[in-house]
C-alpha cells in the first residue's frame, strides 16, 4: 500500500510507490529515499504554515453592522423603508430595537423625503421577490388605532415593539397599560418609545404602573402634542413635575384622570388649569397632597370649559366647593365621593353661589355635609338638575325630599341607596309634588323603607314614572307594593329583585294596574313569588315584555315556561337560574317557532338533564348566549356536542 499524508485545506498528497523501488540499484535507492525525506519534511512543514494561516484567517470577525457605533447605526436604520422592513429589522436585536424606538416621527419623515430626491437605484434582488409578498406591499396598511397592554405582558420591549410597528402605520391613537410586569415592568424607555413613534397619541391611560416616573410622562408631552386623554393611577413616581410637563407640551387636553398618585399636588393642578383651556373633565381621586388651592385654581382658571368634575378622598374643605358653586358656570356633571372634611355650609354655599345653573346630573356619595338644608338649596339654585344620586347620606330625610321636589321643575331621575332616614312616606310626598317629567325612581338598601301602619288619605297618582327600582330593602312587602301599582299605571320596567318577602298578592295588583306595557321586569330572588303571579304577568304583558329575570324564585316550574311559550312574541332575554325548572319545560320552550330568544339562563338548575341537549340545540340562530353553569346533569362532553352545533352562540358552562 502507498503512503499518503494529508494536510487539511491546504495540505497536499506524497507518495513512495514501491513498484519504483527496484528501478534503482542500492546506493541509488538509499540516496532517493534521502532525497525524497528532506521533499516531505519541506512539504509538510509548508502545509502547516498554510494550516495555520487559515485559522487565523477563520478566527477574524466577519464584518457586521453591529461592530458600528450607536450614531452610524441610528442613521442607517432611520431610513429603512417603512412597514415590513422596519418591523423585520426589530426582531433582529434588542439593541435595534432599541435604536429604533430612539427615532422620532419626524426624522423618519426627514429621511423620507431625502431619499425621494435620490434617483432611484435597480434592486438586484428583485428576481427573487415573491408575488404573494408584492400583493401584501401592495396591501394599505391598517392604521394602528388603540392598544391594550396588561399584567405580565406590559414591558418595555413589547411597548417598543408595538410603538415601532405602529409607527410605520401612522403611530398609536390610543394606548392603556394596566398593570406591569412584576421584574422586567414598563418603565420611562417604553413610554419614550411611544412618544417618538406616535405624535398623534390623543389618549394615554397607565394603570398601577409603579416604575414610569416624570421624565416619562415629559416625554410623552414633549412627543405627543394632540394629546386630549390621560388617565394615571397609581404611579406613584409621578409628581407635579409630569403634570407640570403635560401643561406646557399637551395644550389640547380635555380629559385628566388622577387617582392614588401620592406625589401630586397643587402645584400641577394649578399648572394644567392654567394652560389647558380645553379641560373638559376632571377627575382626582384618593391624592392626599390635593387640597383646596389646586381645586380652587383649576376650577377658576378652565371656568369657561370645565363640564364634569369629580372629586373623591381629598382633603378639601368648604372653600373648594364654594368655588365650584361661584366658578362652575359650564359644569353639567358633578361627583362628590367621601369628602369627609366638607360640611353642610359647604354644599350650601355651593348651591347659593348660583353658578351652577347648567347642572344637569349630581351625585353625591359618604359626605356628611349633604343635608336636608343643602338639598333644599341645590333644588333652588340647580335649575337645570334632572337626575341626583344619593348613597350612604345618612343626614337626609324625608323633609329634605320634600322641600327638593318643591323646588326641582325639571326634576327625572333619584337614586337613592343606603339612605336610611327616607321612609315611605317620604317617597309618597315626593310623588305628589314630582314634575310632570319625573320618569325614574330606585330605592336600594334604604332600611327605612317599610310598610306604613296607614297609607295617606290621599294617593298620589304619578303617570310619568316610567321605571322603578325597589331592590334589597328588607322592610316592602306586599302592602307596600300594591300601593305603589296603585300610583304608578305607566311602568314600562320593573325591579324588585331581592324583596324576599313580596308574594304573588303584592305583585298581582302591580301588573294589572300598568297600562303601557310592562318591557323588562327583574323578580330575582323573590323566593315566595309562584306560577300564578308569572303566567298573570305573561298573559297581561306578554306582547310587550322583552327580558324578564327569575333568579333565585325557587317555586318557579315547568308551568311558567309553557304560559311563556304561548303568550310571549317578543321575548329576548329570560333568566331561569335556580329554578325549578326541567327538561320538559326545555322543549316547550323549544318549541314555540314565535320566540326567537338571545340570551337564556339555565344556571344551577338541577332538573335540567342531559335530555335537554336535544332541545337546546332547536333554540335557532337568534341565540347568543346560554348559561350552562352548575347544571351538572348535563356533562361535559354533551356541552361540547352544544358548541360544535350552536357553533355562532357563546356558552358559560
Amino acid at each position: 500500500m502507498p503512503a499518503f499524508c494529508a494536510y487539511g485545506d491546504g495540505g497536499c498528497l506524497v507518495s513512495a510507490p514501491a513498484e519504483l523501488s527496484g528501478l534503482f540499484c542500492r546506493g541509488g535507492a538509499v540516496q532517493q529515499r534521502k532525497r525524497a525525506l528532506v521533499a516531505a519534511s519541506a512539504v509538510a512543514a509548508a502545509a502547516a504554515e498554510c494550516v495555520r494561516a487559515a485559522k487565523k484567517q477563520r478566527q477574524l470577525p466577519l464584518p457586521s453592522l453591529d461592530a458600528l457605533p450607536d450614531e452610524c447605526l441610528f442613521e442607517i436604520l432611520r431610513r429603512v423603508p417603512a412597514g415590513r422592513g422596519r418591523g423585520a429589522s426589530a426582531c433582529v436585536s434588542r439593541r435595534w430595537l432599541a435604536l429604533l424606538g430612539s427615532i422620532r416621527a419626524s426624522e423618519l419623515a426627514q429621511a423620507a423625503a431625502a431619499a425621494a430626491d435620490i434617483p432611484a437605484l435597480p434592486d438586484l434582488n428583485e428576481e427573487f421577490v415573491m408575488e404573494e409578498e408584492e400583493d401584501d406591499d401592495e396591501t394599505p396598511a391598517v392604521p394602528f388605532v388603540e392598544r391594550v397592554l396588561e399584567g405580565k405582558e406590559a414591558t418595555d420591549v413589547r411597548l417598543a415593539a408595538m410603538a415601532v410597528v405602529a409607527g410605520s402605520r401612522g403611530g398609536l391613537e390610543k394606548l392603556a397599560v394596566r398593570g406591569s410586569h412584576p421584574t422586567r415592568g414598563v418603565t420611562d424607555q417604553g413610554l419614550s418609545a411611544v412618544a417618538r413613534g406616535s405624535p398623534n397619541l390623543s389618549s394615554l391611560a397607565l394603570w398601577d404602573v409603579p416604575l414610569v416616573t416624570d421624565a416619562g410622562l415629559a416625554e410623552v408631552a414633549a412627543g405627543c402634542p394632540s394629546l386630549e386623554r390621560l388617565d394615571i393611577s397609581s404611579c406613584p413616581l409621578i409628581t407635579d413635575k409630569g403634570l407640570l410637563a403635560v401643561a406646557k407640551g399637551c395644550p389640547n387636553l380635555v380629559s385628566l384622570t388622577i387617582e392614588a398618585c401620592s406625589g401630586v399636588g397643587n402645584e400641577g393642578l394649578r399648572a394644567i388649569g392654567r394652560c389647558c383651556t380645553k379641560l373638559q373633565a376632571v377627575n382626582i381621586k384618593n391624592c392626599a397632597n390635593v387640597g383646596d388651592q389646586g381645586i380652587s385654581s383649576l376650577v377658576c382658571s378652565a371656568t369657561a370649559s370645565l363640564a364634569k368634575i369629580r372629586l373623591q378622598g381629598l382633603n378639601i374643605t368648604d372653600a373648594s366647593l364654594a368655588v365650584i358653586g361661584y366658578y362652575g358656570k359650564a359644569v353639567t356633571d358633578l361627583t362628590l365621593t367621601r369628602l369627609a372634611t366638607v360640611g353642610e355650609r359647604g354644599f350650601w354655599v355651593m348651591a347659593n353661589a348660583a353658578g351652577l345653573q347648567n347642572l344637569r346630573c349630581m351625585s353625591v356619595t359618604s359626605c356628611p355635609g349633604i343635608t336636608d338644608l343643602a338639598l333644599s338649596s341645590i333644588a333652588k339654585f340647580c335649575p337645570s338638575l334632572k337626575q341626583l344620586y344619593l348613597r350612604k347620606c345618612g343626614h337626609v330625610s324625608d323633609a329634605g325630599l320634600t322641600a327638593f321636589t318643591e323646588s326641582a321643575k325639571v326634576f327625572e331621575n333619584l337614586q337613592l341607596e343606603e339612605c336610611n332616614r327616607v321612609t315611605l312616606v317620604g317617597i309618597l310626598s315626593f310623588l305628589r309634588n314630582c314634575s310632570q317629567k319625573f320618569r325614574a325612581l330606585s330605592l336600594a338598601k334604604c332600611m327605612g323603607i317599610k310598610d306604613i301602619c296607614s297609607a295617606p288619605a290621599q294617593l298620589p297618582l304619578c303617570r310619568s314614572l316610567r321605571f322603578l327600582t325597589i331592590k334589597d330593602c328588607p322592610g316592602f312587602t306586599d302592602a307596600s307594593l300594591a300601593v305603589v301599582g296603585m300610583i304608578c299605571p305607566q311602568l314600562e320596567q320593573v325591579d324588585l329583585s331581592g324583596l324576599g318577602e313580596v308574594t304573588d298578592s303584592g305583585l298581582l295588583p302591580l301588573i294589572q294596574s300598568s297600562e303601557a306595557g310592562l318591557i323588562k321586569v327583574d323578580l330575582s330572588g323573590c323566593k315566595n313569588i309562584t306560577d300564578a303571579a308569572v303566567s298573570s304577568l305573561v298573559k297581561a304583558h306578554g306582547k310587550s315584555l322583552k327580558k324578564v329575570s327569575l333568579e333565585g324564585c325557587s317555586k318557579i316550574t315547568d308551568v311558567s315556561l309553557f304560559t311563556i311559550s304561548e303568550s310571549c312574541t317578543e321575548l329576548a332575554e329570560l333568566d331561569l337560574s335556580n329554578c325549578m325548572v326541567s327538561d320538559y319545560g326545555v322543549a316547550i320552550l323549544a318549541s314555540a317557532r314565535h320566540l326567537k330568544l338571545r340570551v337564556l339562563s339555565l344556571s344551577g338548575c338541577s332538573n335540567v338533564t342531559q335530555k335537554s341537549v336535544p332541545y337546546l340545540s332547536n333554540l335557532g340562530q337568534s341565540l347568543e348566549g346560554l348559561n350552562l353553569q352548575f347544571c351538572n346533569m348535563i356533562g361535559n362532553h354533551n356541552v361540547a356536542s352544544l358548541e360544535k352545533k350552536l357553533w355562532w352562540c357563546d356558552i358559560l358552562a
